[in-house]
């Protein structure tokens, strides 16, 4: 099945929300196969994963409650990661699950997990594997409520909150990942 399918099966009759969806996910494609390209060089990268996880990546946020898009559902935003995870892995894809629930920010210790309350299970949720990765560093350049792409500057601004340790992730990932020169 292809990720766009699942959308449709998971977002018909949700039209505000696969409209919000697709167009964040199809920017976060974009980037992330970018991405691919330059990093392709000195790695091996699983370009068809990565395309089809970054569609796919925020599938969960429909069954949340944030009415701004379109979603109205009962569980908090921060859970969509993990209920797409679910969704993911009853479609047997194990593999894009991970990238659904190690995707927030630049991923989630059980440290942050405690240390925020978060209503999260208590585990790592931070991206292990390249793909992950670069669809994480992808995802932080885009939001589904505002238009353009941010820059790096902004993604530190909104990682600070959360830690320097953080921003120190995400600064690593672009001296990588960053496509542009």
């Amino acid at each position: 099945m292809q990720a766009t399918d699942l959308i449709d099966k998971y977002y018909t009759g949700h039209d505000k929300a696969k409209s919000l969806l697709l167009a964040h996910s199809h920017l976060v494609s974009r980037l992330a196969l970018r991405v691919v390209d330059l990093v392709e060089k000195s790695a091996s990268v699983d370009r068809v994963f990565v395309e089809q996880a970054a569609l796919l990546h925020d599938i969960g946020m429909l069954f949340t409650d944030t009415p701004k898009l379109g979603c109205h559902g009962d569980r908090p935003y921060i859970t969509h990661g993990i209920i797409g995870a679910e969704i993911l892995r009853e479609e047997g894809l194990p593999r894009h699950a991970l990238v659904c629930e190690r995707h927030i920010g630049v991923g989630l210790s059980i440290e942050d997990i405690k240390d925020q309350g978060l209503p999260l299970p208590l585990r790592d949720m931070r991206p292990q594997t390249l793909e992950e990765k670069i669809i994480a560093y992808s995802d932080l350049f885009y939001s589904k409520t505002r238009q353009g792409m941010r820059t790096a500057e902004m993604v530190h601004t909104s990682l600070a909150r959360h830690g320097q340790y953080k921003v120190s992730i995400f600064d690593e990932w672009h001296r990588h990942f960053n496509p542009r020169p």
